[in-house]
C-alpha cells in the first residue's frame, strides 16, 4: 500500500490531505509540532479509514527536527510515494517593525525545509528518482503573485522552485505539483492575528477544496494548482497587470494586522 508524509498535518489545508489520502487508502506519516495533535488525528484516521497512520512531532524550523523528518523520506526500509510540504505560518507585522527571528523563522519553515525534505524525497539511490515514481505536493499561494512581504517573497519562491524541478525530473515518472490557494479557512490567518473580516466571503475556500484540487492536478500531470476557477482568474490578472498596479491594489486590500 502507497504511503504520503504531509507536514503541518493536524488542521487546515493539511489535514485535508490527509483525509482525502486516508480515504482513498493511503497509509500516511504526519508531521506537526503537537505530539497530542499528532495523536489524535492518527487515531481518528485509522478509526474511520482502517489506514496506518504514523506521527513524526518535528518544529521543521529547528535543523535537527527537520533531519529527523529527512531521515524517514529516505529511509530504504519504508519508502515513501508521496510527500505534501504543507507546513506554514505567516508573521503579524511589518518588516522594518518586526523581529528577525521570527522572519528567519518563518523562511526556514516555507522555504528551507521545503527545499531540504523534497531533496530527501526525491535523491539518493532510495530516493523517487532511482525507483522511477513518487510526487511531491509544494503548497505555495497566490500571495507568491503580488507583493506581500515575506511571506509573499517565500511562496514566490516555493512556486519557482517546484515549477522549475517539475521541468527537471520530467521523464523521471516523479511528479512535483505547486498548490497556489487563495484565501482559505484554516487557523492560519487567526494564529497570526490577521484581521481577514472585511475580506468577501466569495473569496474564501476550504481546505478540503485546496485539496482535492491539487490532488485532482497531480494526477493529470499538470505542475501548478490552482484551486477554483476565481482564483485562476485572479492568480492570472496578479502576474500579468503592471506591477505599480498590483502593488496599489495590494497596498488598499491586504489583511490588518
Amino acid at each position: 500500500m502507497a504511503t504520503a508524509l504531509v507536514t503541518g498535518a493536524t488542521s487546515g489545508i493539511g489535514a485535508a490531505f490527509a483525509e482525502r489520502l486516508a480515504s482513498t487508502g493511503w497509509d500516511l506519516v504526519l508531521v506537526a509540532r503537537s505530539v497530542d495533535r499528532l495523536d489524535q488525528k492518527a487515531a481518528d484516521l485509522e478509526h474511520r479509514y482502517g489506514s496506518s497512520v504514523r506521527v513524526l512531532a518535528a518544529d521543521l524550523a529547528d535543523p535537527g527536527h527537520c533531519a529527523k523528518v529527512e531521515s524517514r523520506l529516505s529511509d530504504p526500509s519504508a519508502p515513501l510515494q508521496l510527500l505534501v510540504n504543507n507546513a506554514g505560518f505567516g508573521t503579524n507585522s511589518t518588516f522594518a517593525a518586526g523581529s528577525i527571528d521570527a522572519e528567519q523563522r518563518q523562511l526556514d519553515v516555507l522555504c528551507r525545509a521545503v527545499l531540504r525534505l523534497t531533496h530527501a524525497a526525491v535523491s539518493g539511490p532510495h530516493g523517487m528518482v532511482a525507483r522511477g515514481g513518487g510526487a511531491v505536493v509544494n503548497v505555495s499561494s497566490v500571495a507568491g503573485w503580488v507583493p506581500g512581504g515575506t511571506y509573499s517573497a517565500a511562496k514566490a519562491w516555493v512556486t519557482v522552485f517546484s515549477e522549475g524541478l517539475a521541468a527537471e525530473l520530467a521523464g523521471t515518472g516523479v511528479k512535483v505539483v505547486a498548490v497556489c490557494p487563495g484565501m482559505t479557512r484554516t487557523e492560519f490567518h487567526q494564529r497570526g492575528g490577521m484581521d481577514v473580516h472585511a475580506i468577501p466571503h466569495w473569496l474564501w475556500l476550504t481546505a478540503d477544496q485546496v485539496a482535492a484540487g491539487a490532488l485532482h492536478d497531480l494526477r493529470v500531470g499538470r505542475s501548478l494548482s490552482v484551486p477554483s476557477n476565481r482564483y485562476k482568474v485572479l492568480g492570472a490578472v496578479a502576474r500579468h497587470a503592471p506591477r505599480g498596479l498590483v502593488r496599489a491594489v495590494y497596498a488598499k486590500g491586504r489583511p490588518k494586522r
